[in-house]
């Protein structure tokens, strides 16, 4: 066969391939998601922010791509993991999860990239927003009450445990609305008389000791600060109150369903499906400004009836 007879075949041929075997596919977003947490211990917070995607149209696998990023509670890992996200990956939108530092971290990586963030306190005073109304530039998010009622949880203690004489407080000095939650419970213990031990844990070892403190002290009862890393630790921590029969206050209901005595605050899962549903708005267009920072105001009250039968 001649060359030129050749070309033309194939040409003839070609023009009845369908065009599907040719057309390039679309491509699908991907979301990078940046915690301070663990794996491990946030599969609740995942589903969560997945079933907000879900509501507004969004299947992970299909429609998007989730890129899992975890700091494994420390902060200084932060920083290059965002930048993976922004530099490597190249993802379309970030949701900047799991306490303070992961807003923080996604908001110094990229100036351009939405980033949708979850926050349980005042995110103006952290300085991740300038307006909780009107958000500059490309950041928004879901914001709550977390330790802003860290006082009101000691008042529970005081109602619930009889004879309450001297409480405890477990707290991370490291957490930047630490100061503002020792002051609150330290308020609340000063009103109703009651001897407060502060102890500071920012590590596994830090928590073991001082719960040997607070049993050495006769703590009665104990609050457990609203804090990215003390809530990761929460299996440990509440088997050492099992261990030492302390009765413990956390803020969200997580606590409490792995075996602490109570919990009063916002619902943590709640605000990641907000965080997933910001996220799904901003892929189909809207712009992270003009997006208020949505801040939780349903509140609820959780009690463990076997752990408060076996230590109240």
């Amino acid at each position: 066969m001649r060359r030129r007879d050749l070309v033309k075949g194939i040409v003839g041929s070609a023009a009845t391939w369908p065009i599907v075997a040719v057309a390039q596919q679309p491509l699908i977003p991907v979301i990078g998601f940046l915690s301070f947490r663990s794996a491990n211990e946030s599969a609740d917070s995942e589903a969560a922010f997945r079933e907000g995607l879900s509501e507004i149209g969004y299947s992970e696998g299909r429609s998007v791509h989730i890129a899992f990023r975890w700091a494994e509670g420390k902060k200084d890992r932060l920083p290059a993991l965002a930048a993976d996200l922004v530099d490597n990956l190249h993802v379309a939108i970030i949701a900047a999860t799991g306490g303070g530092p992961s807003p923080l971290a996604a908001k110094a990586a990229t100036k351009t990239i939405p980033i949708v963030f979850t926050y349980g306190a005042d995110p103006v005073k952290a300085g991740i927003v300038a307006n909780l109304n009107r958000p500059e530039g490309n950041i928004t998010g879901v914001s709550w009450f977390g330790g802003d009622l860290a006082g009101k949880r000691l008042a529970l203690l005081h109602d619930i445990v009889p004879n309450l004489e001297t409480v405890g407080l477990l707290a991370n000095p490291s957490d930047p609305e630490d100061p503002s939650q020792r002051v609150d419970v330290q308020d609340a213990a000063r009103r109703r008389n009651l001897k407060l031990v502060v102890m500071n844990a920012s590590t596994e070892q830090e928590i073991d000791a001082a719960f040997t403190t607070f049993a050495q002290q006769k703590v009665a009862a104990v609050v457990i600060a609203a804090d990215p890393f003390l809530f990761s630790r929460r299996q440990q921590i509440v088997g050492l109150a099992a261990r030492h029969t302390v009765p413990i206050v956390g803020s969200v209901r997580d606590e409490v369903a792995v075996g602490a005595l109570m919990s009063y605050g916002n619902n943590l899962t709640e605000a990641y499906r907000h965080a997933g549903l910001y996220v799904g708005r901003i892929l189909r267009g809207a712009k992270p400004s003009d997006l208020p920072i949505e801040r939780l105001n349903k509140f609820e009250f959780v009690i463990n009836l076997t752990t408060a039968k076996r230590s109240v």
